[in-house]
């Protein structure tokens, strides 16, 4: 079993397993039908204070990397952690992104987490 992360954008392929978009807001230009996403777990995403704060270029990304890993740690969060994980130990789980740089977003942060365990 393994989880990686993919831009939405990309085509799916066969091994992605359970598709997960880890998006607040739904890709643009990106046909339901045609992400082929399995879960959809808003409360797994930044708030839009972090997303913000970090957007606009105030913090390094090990900071932002620590503050969302404190807004992971939230009960509500924590549970749907733990569900990707459960997901993860069933089979391969891919976390997709509209982001243009998923290995400096908040994709990896969760990725990161996620392999912890």
């Amino acid at each position: 079993m393994s989880v990686r992360v993919r831009r939405i954008y990309d085509p799916p392929e066969p091994d992605d397993g359970v598709r997960v978009l880890v998006d607040r807001l739904w890709p643009r230009g990106v046909a339901k039908d045609a992400a082929h996403v399995d879960e959809w777990p808003k409360g797994l995403t930044p708030s839009a204070e972090l997303r913000r704060w970090y957007h606009a270029g105030e913090g390094s990304f090990e900071e932002f990397a620590e503050r969302y890993e404190a807004e992971l740690a939230a009960p509500e969060a924590a549970e749907l952690v733990d569900h990707v994980r459960k997901l993860a130990r069933e089979g391969d789980v891919t976390l997709v992104t509209a982001s243009k740089s998923p290995d400096k977003g908040h994709a990896s942060v969760l990725l990161r987490l996620l392999d912890r365990a």
